[in-house]
C-alpha cells in the first residue's frame, strides 16, 4: 500500500497543481502521477502473496487510487506502466537511442540492491554492504546486460547545471547532483537478463528493460489516451516537456542524471526543473515496518480527514528538507490553525451576523473597508502568500494565509462588534461594517488556502452564501477585496473542520476506587464547536 512519503509527495503535487490552474492561474496543467509496476521488487512482492504480477499490481494500483481520493487529490492522470501505451513509448524511446549509437552490449558484474532496484557503489554502502537507504545487505550479481552510455553526457549535464542553476532545486539538492557528475558518470545498466517481469528489450526478448529506463517514460506515455495508436512522437507533442518534476530524495539521481541524458539521446527536451523533497521520520526516528512505526496515510485520513493530514505535512515539512511526525504537534497543529483561527473567526462572526443583521449583510465589503488600513494588510499577505506558492514555498504560503486568520481574529478583538451593537446608531453601523469586513476576510482566506485544503474552502465558501459551482470556477484573482455585497445572506453558523480531541480508553472495568488508566487515543469527532 502507499506509505506516508508517497502520499506526502502527491498531496504536495496537487497543492501546486491547484494554486496554477485554479486551479488558480488558468494555466493549462496536467497532473500526472501513477505506479511503475514491473521489476524484481514487484515479482518478489507477488509470489510472496501468492498472486502473478499483474493481478498485485491491479491491487496495488486501486489502492493508490483509493488513497488519492481520500485525499482529495485531483490528478488529470494516472499512468500504469503495464498499460499497452506505455510499452509502445518506450519501445520507440529504446529505439531511437539505440539509433543514437548509446546502447551496447556488456557484462556487468556489481552489488545490487533489490529494493533500489539498481547497482551501488561499494563506497555509498555500511557494514555488511547494507543499502543506506533500505538497511538491507546488496547482493553480487553478474549479468550480460545492455547498457546506456551514461558517461558521453557527462558534459552536456554539467552545462545543463550551468546554464539553468534551477533545473534541481531546493539548492542544497542541487549541489549533491553537482557531486554525483563531478565524481564522474558510469554507464549503467538498462537490461535484466534474470528478471521476467517487465517490457522485452526490443532486438533481444531474452531480456528485459530495467525498471528506471521504463518507469521515467511513464511521465510522457501518460500523456496519450488509452485505447490511441500510441508512440513516443504523439506523446511529446502532447504538451512535453514537463514543467516540474516533484519528487523524494532517494529517487534524485534517476532523476536528475539518468533521465535528462536518457532524454538527450533521444532528441527530447529535457523537464524544467526537478524538486527534491526529504524524508520523513516518525517521533525523531526513521520509520520501518521492522521498527514497528511505520505512518499509514490511510489510517491518518480515517482517523482525522484530508484537510489535516494535507494542512500538517504541507505547513510543518519546509518543502525540501526532511520532516517529522508526531501525533501531539499533528492535532496540537491543525487545532490550533484550523479548528481555532480559522474555524472560530468564521464561527463567531457568522454567530454575530445572524444575532445582529438577521445572517444578511448591511454593507458590500468595499464600502465596508473604504478608508480602513486593514484591507491593504490583508492585500498585502495575499500577494506574499502567492509569491511563496510561486516559488514552492508551501510552508510560507500556509503561515502568511494564517497570518490573514491572525489579522482577523485580532482585528475582531479589538473592535468587539458585540459590544458595539448594544450601543446602536453609528456605532452599531460601524460593528456592521466590521463583521462584513471579517467574512469578508475568510472569503479570501478560503481561495488563498485552497491548494492546501480544498474541502474546508469549500465549506467556508458555501458558508459564505456561494454555491459549490462559484467555488469550482475561483481563480487566484478572486482573491481581490469586494466579492461580498449589501444584502447577500449568510447560511447559519456551522462549525467548518472538526476539532480533534483525546480520549481516555479504559483498560479495564475496574471500579472507580480503583482509577482508571489507559493510553489516549486522538480521533476527530465530526464537526464539532472550535
Amino acid at each position: 500500500p502507499p506509505h506516508m512519503g508517497s502520499a506526502y509527495t502527491t498531496i504536495a503535487a496537487d497543492a501546486v497543481a491547484r494554486f496554477q490552474l485554479q486551479r488558480l492561474l488558468e494555466k493549462r496543467v496536467i497532473f500526472i502521477t501513477g505506479t511503475d509496476e514491473h521489476g524484481e521488487k514487484i515479482a518478489t512482492s507477488a509470489e510472496a502473496s501468492g498472486r502473478n504480477p499483474k493481478e498485485h499490481c491491479d491491487i496495488i494500483s486501486n489502492s493508490y487510487k483509493m488513497l488519492w481520493a481520500d485525499l482529495d487529490i485531483e490528478y488529470d492522470k494516472f499512468i500504469r506502466t503495464t498499460d499497452p501505451k506505455h510499452e509502445a513509448v518506450v519501445n520507440d524511446f529504446y529505439s531511437r537511442v539505440l539509433s543514437s549509437g548509446d546502447i551496447y552490449r556488456a557484462d556487468y558484474e556489481g552489488l545490487y540492491c533489490v529494493s533500489c532496484e539498481e547497482y551501488k557503489d561499494e563506497k555509498e554502502l555500511g557494514e555488511n554492504n547494507c543499502c543506506p537507504v533500505h538497511l538491507k545487505p546488496c547482493v553480487p550479481r553478474k549479468e550480460d546486460n545492455y547498457f546506456f552510455a551514461l558517461s558521453k553526457y557527462q558534459h552536456k549535464l554539467e552545462e545543463l547545471l550551468t546554464s539553468n542553476p534551477n533545473f534541481v532545486r531546493p539548492s542544497h539538492r542541487l549541489h549533491e547532483v553537482e557531486g554525483w557528475i563531478k565524481s564522474g558518470l558510469r554507464d549503467f545498466s538498462i537490461s535484466r537478463a534474470s528478471v521476467e517481469w517487465g517490457i522485452p528489450v526490443p532486438n533481444d526478448t531474452k531480456q528485459t528493460i530495467y525498471v528506471w529506463f521504463d518507469a521515467l517514460l511513464g511521465y510522457l506515455s501518460a500523456s496519450l489516451d488509452d485505447g490511441e495508436q500510441a508512440s513516443l512522437q504523439q506523446a511529446v507533442d502532447r504538451g512535453w516537456p514537463a514543467s516540474l518534476h516533484l519528487i523524494g530524495k532517494d529517487i534524485l539521481r534517476f532523476h536528475a542524471i539518468y533521465w535528462p541524458a536518457m532524454l538527450m539521446s533521444a532528441g527530447i527536451s529535457v523537464p524544467d526543473a526537478v524538486f527534491g523533497h526529504g524524508f520523513l521520520t516518525k517521533d525523531g526516528m526513521k520509520m520501518g515496518k521492522s521498527l514497528g512505526n511505520t505512518l499509514e496515510p490511510k489510517d491518518l485520513v480515517g482517523r482525522f480527514g484530508a484537510d489535516a493530514v494535507r494542512y500538517f505535512f504541507l505547513r510543518e515539512v519546509e518543502f525540501g528538507n526532511d520532516g517529522d511526525y508526531s501525533e501531539e504537534r499533528f492535532i496540537n497543529t491543525v487545532n490550533a490553525h484550523l479548528a481555532n483561527t480559522i474555524g472560530n473567526l468564521l464561527n463567531r462572526t457568522l454567530g454575530l451576523l445572524k444575532k445582529n443583521c438577521n445572517s444578511t449583510l448591511a454593507f458590500d465589503s468595499i464600502a465596508a473597508a473604504d478608508g480602513n488600513s486593514f484591507k491593504n494588510n490583508v492585500e498585502n499577505l495575499v500577494d506574499k502568500a502567492k509569491g511563496h506558492y510561486e516559488n514552492l514555498s508551501l510552508t510560507s504560503a500556509c503561515e502568511t494565509v494564517l497570518e490573514i486568520g491572525n489579522l482577523g481574529n485580532l482585528y475582531i478583538d479589538e473592535q468587539a462588534p458585540w459590544s458595539c451593537f448594544k450601543q446602536g446608531g453609528e456605532i452599531a453601523e460601524k460593528a456592521a461594517k466590521d463583521l462584513v469586513i471579517i467574512l469578508e476576510t475568510m472569503r479570501i482566506i478560503a481561495i488563498a488556502l485552497s491548494p492546501i485544503t480544498p474541502s474546508l474552502s469549500l465549506r467556508i465558501y458555501t458558508q459564505l452564501g456561494f454555491t459549490e459551482d462559484q467555488f469550482r470556477t475561483l481563480r487566484w484573482d478572486d482573491t481581490k477585496w469586494g466579492a461580498l455585497k449589501a444584502g447577500q445572506a449568510m447560511m447559519d453558523p456551522k462549525p467548518i473542520f472538526a476539532k480533534i480531541e483525546t480520549e481516555v480508553e479504559e483498560k479495564d472495568q475496574a471500579s472507580p476506587k480503583e482509577g482508571k488508566g489507559g493510553k489516549k487515543k486522538a480521533r476527530s469527532k465530526g464537526l464539532v464547536e472550535a
